[in-house]
């Protein structure tokens, strides 16, 4: 059969047409992350499509579906949506097999196809904390590993004491034998302290999988240690006829057994008056006889520590002449005063003694270059009996 040369320029302008449309289609898709064993949605899209099919194919380039209809027999993959537009599935239950890239085909002339990366995170087992033993010995050196596999990428793990971080940590990544997740480990070393008895020691796992909700393992410590020892006096100046109870506060681990107390190196030596009870050392009626030295020594287990008081017991009459004003230092100030002023009195008395008398005026001795009156004085001795009429006196 011939075409009319005008039904075949109609053919070759409709071919034309069919390949600019086909030009301008093009599949869209996204890449995907997936946590392991949960659901990945695998979407393709075409903005203009002219009734052209649509196909999803797995790493190993296996069909999945093509248009609405499924091609693999895996119940974990199902449809989700079919359309000219649009082909969406959903793999659940994925694995790490199932990671890979995932392809979605337009069957055009040629076909074109876009790529979507399906990534499945794995997901970190729940932490361990090994290499404690209880009790610990204050001193003892300490080495905690934290230890957590099946991570995809690598874990990150921190450490905690009583929720402030450590930072001082050792950190191990190792693949598994899958090839695919890793184990990580970190070690904290440190020496054992009677401060750590009590705290809690945690390993923090972060991971993307987690959703911001790390796994921890958690290790109560206990630290055995020596007891310390701090004796508290009920009276800071004790005085004769007075009480005085002193307290022997001690703490360790294992708790101290009960407290002895002794005197100067020996046995208390009045125990009517010094009275034991527990940890407490009661004394009435004080005297001087009670001053000296009191041992208060605990132990337990571990090893024994001991602590000293010196009591002193004051002469409540000496306090008070010793407050009061101090007769004596008066008495001598007084003393000292009167002497000062008696001899100020006599040399005062000897000096106008020696200036009392006659004198002349330098007219009646005829001295005019006397320079002063003992002068004048002794100068005008010759003349004083034709002087009478000029005798001055100075008192």
């Amino acid at each position: 059969m011939r075409l009319k040369p005008g039904a075949l320029l109609r053919f070759y302008s409709l071919c034309g047409i069919l390949v600019q449309g086909s030009q301008g289609q093009f599949p869209l898709t996204q890449n995907v992350t997936v946590v392991e064993g949960g659901t990945a949605n695998l979407t393709c899209r075409v903005d203009q499509n002219d009734n052209t099919s649509l196909q999803w194919s797995n790493p190993a380039q296996q069909t999945l579906y093509f248009d609405d209809k499924k091609a693999l027999r895996d119940n974990r993959i199902e449809l989700v949506r079919a359309s000219w537009h649009e082909l969406s599935i959903s793999v659940s239950d994925v694995s790490l097999s199932d990671e890979g890239q995932y392809t979605c085909s337009l069957f055009t002339m040629p076909v074109k196809t876009s790529k979507a990366f399906l990534t499945v995170l794995g997901v970190p087992e729940k932490p361990q904390i090994t290499g404690f033993t209880s009790p610990v010995m204050e001193g003892e050196r300490m080495q905690l590993t934290c230890k957590t596999s099946g991570s995809k990428p690598a874990a990150d793990i921190r450490w905690f004491k009583n929720d402030k971080e450590v930072k001082d940590v050792k950190y191990l990544k190792e693949e598994d034998a899958n090839r695919k997740t890793f184990t990580v480990s970190s070690t904290m070393d440190f020496l054992a302290d009677r401060s750590d008895d009590g705290a809690v020691v945690s390993c923090r796992v972060d991971h993307e999988s987690l959703n911001s909700t790390p796994q921890i393992a958690m290790q109560v410590l206990e630290i055995h240690y020596t007891p310390l020892v701090k004796i508290i006096s009920s009276n800071s100046w004790p005085e004769e006829g007075q009480s005085i109870v002193l307290t022997c506060e001690s703490k360790g681990k294992p708790v101290p057994e009960p407290v002895l107390w002794t005197k100067d190196g020996g046995e208390l030596p009045d125990p009517e008056r010094m009275v034991v009870n527990g940890r407490v050392l009661s004394i009435s009626f004080l005297n001087k006889t009670d001053n000296g030295t009191y041992r208060c020594e605990a132990k337990n287990p571990i090893g024994r520590n001991s602590t000293e008081y010196v009591l002193i017991v004051h002469d409540p009459n000496a306090l008070a002449g010793h407050t009061g004003p101090d007769h004596a230092v008066i008495g001598g100030i007084v003393a000292v005063v009167v002497f000062v002023t008696l001899c100020s009195i006599i040399l005062l008395g000897r000096y106008l003694a020696r200036h009392k008398g006659t004198y002349l005026t330098n007219e009646a001795k005829g001295a005019e270059d006397a320079p002063d009156a003992d002068t004048a004085i002794i100068n005008a001795e010759g003349s004083q009996v034709n002087a009478e009429e000029k005798k001055e006196y100075f008192i």
